[in-house]
């Protein structure tokens, strides 16, 4: 029984290095070279980590609860440690493919509409106030002619990071 329970505390124990050091470990074993992409799926720390808890508990439960002896209780171990490896090892794919958005930029407010917070005058800098994935932002603009505050405008081009070349919108 302590044999079980000492597998259980040190597969929990593997899992939270895991989580914590998040790929430390693996980089540790990488560097051999013998060893590159062997830790990327079934044999990925938290897989194995689920595995060994999990033939440790389960064994220990098998050996309490029903009295059978260590080997068919280290049978029902091993089933359940690769019941909990195969779940591990679908869960991590499934989040290893997760896609993120694109991140916006700049470029992506070419086209958008705005309005000016600071006068611009002909060929001068004002400041306006723009919508960027959702969130206002304000740059400073450059204009052909001279735009009014408050007037609406569109972003003809990004001309840096914080700037933009605007016009007024012709109604």
């Amino acid at each position: 029984m302590t044999v079980f329970l000492g597998l259980g505390i040190a597969g929990i124990v593997l899992l939270v290095l895991s989580l914590v050091l998040d790929g430390v470990l693996e980089g540790l074993f990488g560097g051999a070279g013998v060893l590159d992409g062997l830790f990327d799926g079934l044999l990925s720390l938290p897989v194995i980590a689920g595995f060994v808890s999990m033939l440790g508990f389960g064994g220990a439960i098998a050996l309490g609860t029903t009295g059978i002896g260590a080997g068919p209780a280290t049978a029902v171990g091993v089933g359940a440690g690769t019941g909990a490896a195969w779940l591990t090892w679908k869960v991590t794919r499934a989040l290893m493919r997760d896609q993120t958005a694109r991140t916006p930029n700049g470029d992506d407010l070419v086209g958008s509409s705005g309005a000016v917070v600071t006068a611009i005058p002909a060929d001068g800098y004002g400041e306006v106030l723009l919508h960027l994935a959702g969130q206002p932002v304000k740059l400073a603009a450059r204009s052909p002619i001279a735009v009014a505050r408050g007037t609406e405008i569109w972003v003809d081009a990004t001309l840096s990071p914080t700037s933009v070349a605007v016009r007024p919108v012709e109604r």
